[in-house]
């Protein structure tokens, strides 16, 4: 019989700094600029990417001090997240736990290795526009299905 997994038994409220970081899929989604409708509140993603999104890793190039950059980027906690997971990826795997549901196989914590979510096709490596290089009048121009 396997032993339960951290994010099958503990709460994302209760995770530890560690398990919380340990739940992103490294996608680089979340780095995308969106667009969102003022009257229906849907969120649009754009291809058009955060100016410290590594497109080849799908990180984020400055995490630690990222608000030193961009003091917009939203963190997500346990204390916000039910406020902030309408701009989440519906792939997020803390979005996929807050509304019970289980992580997919391609996730680095079930698969064991970090690439599977690029080669699941589910990242937006090699995919992005970095944000400097595109007038934010022309966002539109760059809608994107999420990738999943």
């Amino acid at each position: 019989m396997t032993r339960p997994r951290f994010w099958e038994t503990v709460p994302l409220k209760d995770m530890t700094r560690d398990e919380w970081e340990a739940l992103c899929d490294g996608c680089g989604k979340c780095c995308l600029n969106k667009l969102e409708d003022a009257d229906t509140g849907e969120v649009a993603l754009t291809r058009v990417a955060c100016r410290l999104l590594d497109d080849e890793t799908c990180r984020c190039t400055q995490y630690e001090i990222r608000h030193q950059f961009v003091p917009e980027c939203i963190v997500l906690k346990p204390g916000n997240i039910d406020k902030n997971l309408y701009w989440m990826p519906e792939t997020c795997a803390y979005k996929l736990l807050w509304n019970g549901h289980k992580l997919y196989n391609w996730h680095p914590l079930i698969s064991g290795d970090p690439e599977s979510v690029h080669r699941a096709g589910v990242s937006v490596q090699g995919i992005t526009v970095p944000e400097f290089e595109i007038d934010e009048d022309d966002w539109e121009d760059h809608l994107i299905e999420e990738p999943r």
